[in-house]
């Protein structure tokens, strides 16, 4: 075979342009190093993306079981009252829709009550939208209201309520969770709403009266009633009462308020039957914004003693929580009273220095409170300061009066007219 001749293309390489045995090649020897290079390239990105995992099964929102179901009696209605789920049994927060199934057994009178059959058909169906409308913090609270024939033909008779929570899957089936706990309550003869609730305000309560119910709602004596309940709430708004305590008497104290803040508040009665309990409907509510409007006790046991040219006031502190301080007054000579103290005393001693020989006074105090109350005056107490020594007694009387008139007349206003210079009462 005769050598090929070099030319330029070829670059004197007899092998890129040898014919293979079995025909050309598909492509020339040159051409595969680039598809080599693409194809390492892509091991390598497979290669680093490492080993995919299995694909995971759809997460199943089961919500959480409900464990504090509680069934009570308000006058003619059963409320149904839980905490609604906010997780699913595996412990993550619910995304799905909830919707709440309750289931209801009824026990006669005479009968033990049984629990709900949750297997089967649910009494009452709660929808996500309609379950909103029954929620109020995280609590929901659902209100079975009977009619008067119904009352009066199931009386004695025990409800059982359970409750599911549960949210919709694919094509809609059903994601249940375990029923909750079951709730009972047996139907009394309650009483109607208190009536002729009223408040007022004394100087260390809040005090509350009503009418005691004469009937029940089937128009018996009320011989089941045991207490009252008081409820107190800051807005008035329902919802927002709590319970703020029981009393058999219709009548209550709150020694827990303060003066300046409003308050309202609704009584029940309850009505107790075998271990079973339930409360009559709500009284109407009233509201009070206490003010401060009493003054404090009345200072005693007041004493006055001369005490070397003054007179010294000592008396029994008061007890009032709200004591500001003492007013102290004096009267000389049979005059009227008047107030001889700028700011108000804070303990019960006082050191009048304003005073002159020879005089007859009087005093009484009086306590204040934060609030600008003033107690009545004390029991007065009297004192005569000694008269003046041998050298005032011999002083000229037309110059005494002159002296005490220019006193008089450049003190006209002063309210201590008996104030010497240099000295003065305590302030």
């Amino acid at each position: 075979m005769k050598s090929q001749p070099r030319t330029a293309d070829s670059g004197g390489d007899p092998a890129a342009t040898a014919i293979h045995p079995a025909g050309p090649l598909p492509f020339p020897r040159a051409s595969r190093f680039p598809r080599l290079a693409l194809l390492a390239a892509l091991v390598s990105v497979f290669a680093g993306c490492g080993v995919q995992a299995p694909p995971q099964p759809p997460r199943l929102e089961i919500p959480q079981q409900i464990n504090d179901l509680r069934a009570v009696q308000i006058g003619r209605t059963l409320r149904i009252t839980f905490t609604r789920p906010a997780l699913a049994a595996d412990g993550e927060q619910l995304t799905q829709p909830l919707e709440i199934d309750i289931f209801r057994a009824l026990a006669p009178p005479g009968q033990k009550p049984a629990p709900p059959d949750a297997s089967g058909a649910p009494w009452r169906s709660l929808t996500a939208r309609g379950l909103s409308g029954y929620t109020r913090a995280g609590k929901v609270d659902y209100p079975f209201q009977l009619s008067p024939q119904e009352f009066r033909r199931q009386q004695g008779s025990t409800f059982s309520f359970a409750a599911v929570a549960l949210t919709r899957g694919f094509r809609g089936h059903p994601r249940r969770s375990v029923p909750s706990n079951v709730a009972q309550a047996a139907l009394l003869d309650v009483t109607p709403p208190v009536a002729d609730l009223a408040v007022k305000a004394s100087q260390t309560a809040l005090l509350l009266t009503w009418a005691k119910p004469a009937e029940t709602l089937d128009g018996l004596p009320p011989s089941r009633l045991s207490v009252y309940r008081v409820y107190q709430s800051a807005t008035g708004k329902p919802g927002s009462f709590r319970l703020l305590g029981e009393t058999a008497s219709p009548h209550f104290e709150d020694k827990s308020f303060m003066f300046g803040r409003q308050y309202y508040f609704r009584v029940s009665a309850v009505t107790a039957l075998h271990g079973a309990v339930a409360e009559s409907g709500p009284s109407e509510p009233v509201g009070i914004t206490p003010r401060d409007v009493f003054p404090p006790p009345v200072p005693t046991d007041l004493t006055a003693v001369n005490a070397a040219g003054a007179v010294d006031l000592l008396w029994n502190a008061g007890r009032a929580p709200d004591l500001a301080g003492y007013n102290v007054y004096r009267s000389a000579d049979g005059g009227p009273f008047a107030r001889i103290n700028r700011q108000r005393v804070p303990t019960p001693i006082f050191h009048d220095t304003a005073v002159a020989p020879g005089h007859r006074y009087q005093y009484a105090v009086t306590a204040a409170d934060l609030s600008g109350n003033e107690s009545a005056r004390s029991i007065p107490a009297s004192v005569t300061t000694p008269s003046a020594g041998a050298a005032s007694v011999s002083e000229p009387r037309q110059g005494r009066q002159t002296l005490a008139h220019g006193a008089s007349r450049g003190r006209m206003n002063d309210p201590y007219p008996f104030r010497s210079p240099g000295r003065g009462g305590r302030l």
